[in-house]
């Protein structure tokens, strides 16, 4: 599995089908699955809340990815890397392991945290279902450290798309050249 991980606004679904159709690979955006099953997540989280949202999130991935198996790029959802730790029983492994595989990649606009919120907070409030400009902002400061001290390649997604899946597929190349030497 190729997980796409980062703050709302960062690419993962725009790269992550660009990738997944250069790779001849099926593409999950895990957002559009959780809104074919349960609705609109705006809507689910005035309703239910933010745990209830997590919880039912996690549940979702942890049915579908062993019937996905390795061949499939996935986009997760902006928060998936951010919830409480006793949110869901599978999260932690679930966290752990997505953040340690050499096929896990985190998009950022930047690496640099005020270019960053600037830019995410900036296509953010280009969306249909956005927040207050200033709840973007708080959002993407909180998660940011979090994104940057995760072990996954970091790539920045401030140019063409195109540039950002051949850094990919070159990542999951050496990724694959290596463990050829390895096994070799």
């Amino acid at each position: 599995m190729i997980s796409l991980i980062g703050p709302g606004g960062a690419g993962k679904t725009t790269i992550g089908a660009a990738l997944a159709e250069r790779l001849a690979l099926p593409f999950v955006d895990l957002d559009a699955l959780f809104r074919d099953r349960y609705g609109d997540i705006s809507a689910y989280l005035d309703v239910h809340g933010y745990d209830d949202y997590a919880e039912r999130n996690i549940g979702l991935f942890s049915g579908c990815a062993g019937e996905w198996g390795r061949a499939v790029v996935v986009a997760l959802s902006s928060g998936f890397m951010t919830y409480r730790d006793d949110v869901h029983p599978d999260y932690v492994g679930w966290r752990q392991r997505i953040a340690s595989s050499d096929t896990t990649f985190v998009l950022l606009p930047s690496l640099d945290v005020e270019i960053c919120v600037a830019e995410i907070v900036r296509r953010q409030l280009g969306r249909r279902f956005a927040r207050a400009a200033d709840r973007e902002e708080q959002v993407i400061r909180t998660r940011f450290p979090i994104y940057s001290r995760l072990p996954a390649r970091k790539v920045v997604t401030m140019r063409p798309v195109s540039e950002v899946v051949a850094e990919l597929v070159s990542g999951l190349a050496a990724q694959h050249g290596a463990s050829n030497r390895v096994t070799t």
